[in-house]
C-alpha cells in the first residue's frame, strides 16, 4: 500500500492523540465519575446539590439532566454522558437521573472484558443482544396495560414519579396538577392523539404565598394590565378579538422624508393618519367584542376610540400567550382588522379579569367552557423553590403526558430491573452478556445505598424473590426508596410509565456501545502566537 509505505499520521506539535485500550479505560473511568455525581440524586431518599453557574446564580435540584446542564467538563466521553441526559429529558421528560446512573454502571461492566483483551466488538455484540431481549421482555410479561379513564391508577403512577422529587411532600396537589393540565390540552382529532404541554400549558412562576395554594386554571393569565387606566378591569363571558397587527399609524420602515409645500398639507397628514387609526378601530367596533388582545402596540387614539366603545384593550402579547388564549376561548387570530368577521370572535371564556398578585398585575381569561390550553400558577417561598418545583412539575407532566399517548406500566422501586436481569441470566449466555444483567441492578442497590439499608443484604433477598418466583403475572418485589425494605409494589402501588423505561435502557445501554466503539481520541488544542511555520519534510511524508 502507498508504494510499499506505511502513511505516517503526522501531528502538529500541540496536538494530542492517544489511542488503544488507554483510550477505552479512559472513557469507562469519565463515564463513571460522572455516573458518581448522579448516584445520589436517585430515588425518594435523594439527595439535592448545590451548583453555582458562572454568573454567580444558584440552582439547587437533584434533577439528572439540571445538575448535568450546569457542570463543566473537559473529557469528551463526559460530555457525550451529558448529552444522554439532555435526550431523556427531551424525550420522555423523566429518567434523567436512572439513564446516567445505568449507561455508567454498563461501561464499568465492560471494564473487566477489556483488561481480558476481548474486543470491544464482541462485547458490543453482547450488549446489543441483551438490549433486544430486554426490550422484548419489557413490552411482553413485564409491562401491564393501564386504563388511561382511571383516575386513581393513573394517579398512582405520577405520584411514583413525583415521590422521588422535592414536591414529594405536596404529591397530591402535583399529581392533581398535572393530570388536569395534561387532560386539559389533549386533543383527539381523526384518530390522532396531541398532548402539547409545552406550548399549551405555561407554567407561571408568582414568588411569594404556600406552594398548597398552586393550581390549574380553567383558562389562561398572563402578566399584562390594560393599556388605559378607565377600560373595565371584570368582564363576565367576553367576546374575544384576537389581534397580530398594530393599532396604530404605520411608520416607515427606514428613514423617510416627506416634503410639504403648504401648511395644509401637513394638517391633512396628520388627519390621514388620525383617520387610518380610526378606521381600524371601526373595523373592530363593528364585530362588537368587549375585549382586544394584540401582539403588537396600541396608539393613544386608538385607545381613546375603544375605550369610548367600552372595549377593554391589552398590548404587546407574546406570540404564544395569544396562541393559548386562542385555544382556551375559540377565537381565531386576525392579521388584518378589515378581514374580522362574527366567527373570529371567540365567545368560550366566562369570566375576565385583571388581579394584583405581590407587586404586578396578571390579567385572566378563566372559566373557558372547554379550553384546549391552560395555565399553572406555581406559588413558592422563593425563587429558588419555586425553579425546582417547576422543574419537577415538569416531569410530572411528561410521565402523565406518556401514560396518555402509551397507556402501559411496569413496576417501579428497581422491581422491573431485577426481574429484567433474572430472565437475561435464565439464558444463561456467558460473557459481557450476564454483565448487562448485573449491571442492571444498580438501580435497587443505588436506591437502597441512598436510604442508608444494607445494600448487600436487601439486594441478596431481593435477588432470591426474583428468583423464586414461578407464579403467573410479573414478579413486582423492589426496593422501598423510604425504608430500603424490601416491598410488593402491587401493594404499594409504585409504578412507572413503559416508555420511560425503554427510553433509558435504550439510551442507556446504545451510549456504552458508543463509547466502547472509540479507540481513538485525537484534540488539537488552540495554537499559540500567530500561525504555526509548515514543515514542508513532514507534509510531504504524511502524502507518500
Amino acid at each position: 500500500m502507498f508504494g510499499g509505505q506505511q502513511p505516517i499520521l503526522v501531528l502538529s506539535q500541540n496536538t494530542k492523540r492517544e489511542s488503544g485500550r488507554k483510550v477505552q479505560l479512559e472513557n469507562i473511568q469519565a463515564g463513571k465519575a460522572i455516573a458518581d455525581v448522579i448516584r445520589t440524586c436517585l430515588g425518594p431518599q435523594a439527595m439535592l446539590k448545590m451548583l453555582m453557574d458562572p454568573m454567580g446564580g444558584i440552582v439547587m435540584t437533584n434533577d439528572g439532566n439540571a445538575i448535568l446542564r450546569e457542570i463543566t467538563v473537559q473529557h469528551p466521553a463526559a460530555k457525550s454522558m451529558i448529552e444522554i441526559a439532555r435526550t431523556q429529558d427531551e424525550e420522555v421528560g423523566d429518567g434523567t437521573t436512572s439513564v446516567i446512573v445505568l449507561a455508567g454502571e454498563m461501561l464499568a461492566a465492560a471494564e473487566p472484558f477489556l483488561q481480558q483483551q476481548i474486543h470491544p466488538t464482541v462485547i458490543i455484540r453482547a450488549y446489543r443482544e441483551a438490549l433486544e431481549d430486554i426490550v422484548g421482555h419489557l413490552q411482553s410479561q413485564l409491562s401491564v396495560q393501564l386504563d388511561v379513564k382511571d383516575k386513581v391508577k393513573m394517579a398512582e403512577v405520577v405520584k411514583a414519579c413525583v415521590g422521588t422529587k422535592f414536591i414529594g411532600k405536596w404529591s397530591d396537589l402535583a399529581v392533581k396538577i398535572a393530570l388536569d393540565a395534561v387532560e386539559t390540552v389533549t386533543l383527539s382529532e381523526n384518530g390522532r392523539l396531541e398532548v402539547d404541554i409545552k406550548r399549551y400549558a405555561k407554567v407561571e412562576k408568582i414568588p411569594g404565598g404556600a406552594i398548597e395554594e398552586s393550581c390549574v386554571l380553567k383558562g389562561v393569565m398572563i402578566n399584562k394590565d390594560v393599556t388605559h387606566a378607565k377600560m373595565r378591569r371584570h368582564i363576565e363571558n367576553p367576546r374575544i378579538v384576537l389581534l397580530d397587527c398594530s393599532l396604530e399609524y404605520k411608520k416607515g420602515e427606514s428613514q423617510t422624508n416627506v416634503e410639504i409645500i403648504g401648511e395644509q398639507d401637513f394638517t391633512r397628514m396628520l388627519q390621514i393618519e388620525e383617520e387610518f387609526v380610526e378606521r381600524i378601530c371601526a373595523d373592530i367596533i363593528a364585530v362588537k367584542p368587549d375585549l382586544v388582545f394584540t401582539e403588537k402596540g396600541v396608539s393613544d387614539l386608538a385607545q381613546h376610540y375603544l375605550l369610548k366603545a367600552g372595549i377593554t384593550a391589552i398590548r404587546r402579547l407574546r406570540k404564544t400567550d395569544n396562541l393559548r388564549i386562542a385555544r382556551a376561548c375559540g377565537a381565531t387570530i386576525v392579521n388584518r382588522t378589515e378581514e374580522l368577521t362574527e366567527k373570529d370572535v371567540g365567545t368560550g371564556a366566562g369570566l375576565f379579569e385583571v388581579k394584583k398578585i405581590g407587586d404586578e398585575y396578571f390579567t385572566f381569561v378563566t372559566e373557558c367552557k372547554e379550553p384546549k390550553a391552560c395555565t399553572i400558577l406555581l406559588r413558592g417561598a422563593s425563587k429558588d423553590i419555586l425553579n425546582e418545583t417547576e422543574r419537577n412539575l415538569q416531569d410530572a407532566l411528561h410521565v402523565a403526558r406518556n401514560l396518555v399517548l402509551e397507556p402501559r406500566v411496569v413496576a417501579g422501586g428497581g422491581a422491573v430491573e431485577m426481574a429484567a436481569s433474572q430472565l437475561l441470566t435464565r439464558k444463561q449466555v456467558k460473557g459481557p452478556y450476564t454483565a448487562v444483567a448485573h449491571a442492571l441492578e444498580i438501580i435497587p442497590r443505588t436506591l437502597a445505598q441512598n436510604c442508608g439499608a444494607n445494600t448487600i443484604r436487601a439486594l441478596t433477598a431481593l435477588r432470591a424473590k426474583h428468583a423464586s418466583h414461578t407464579g403467573e403475572g410479573v414478579c413486582a418485589w423492589g426496593i422501598d426508596g423510604e425504608s430500603g425494605e424490601i416491598v410488593d409494589m402491587n401493594v404499594k402501588n409504585i409504578w412507572e410509565p413503559l416508555a420511560v423505561k425503554l427510553q433509558t435502557y435504550k439510551t442507556a445501554v446504545e451510549t456504552a456501545i458508543l463509547l466502547l466503539r472509540i479507540d481513538d481520541i485525537v484534540s488539537g488544542s488552540k495554537k499559540r502566537g500567530g500561525n504555526e511555520p509548515t514543515n514542508p519534510a513532514a507534509m510531504a511524508q504524511g502524502q507518500e
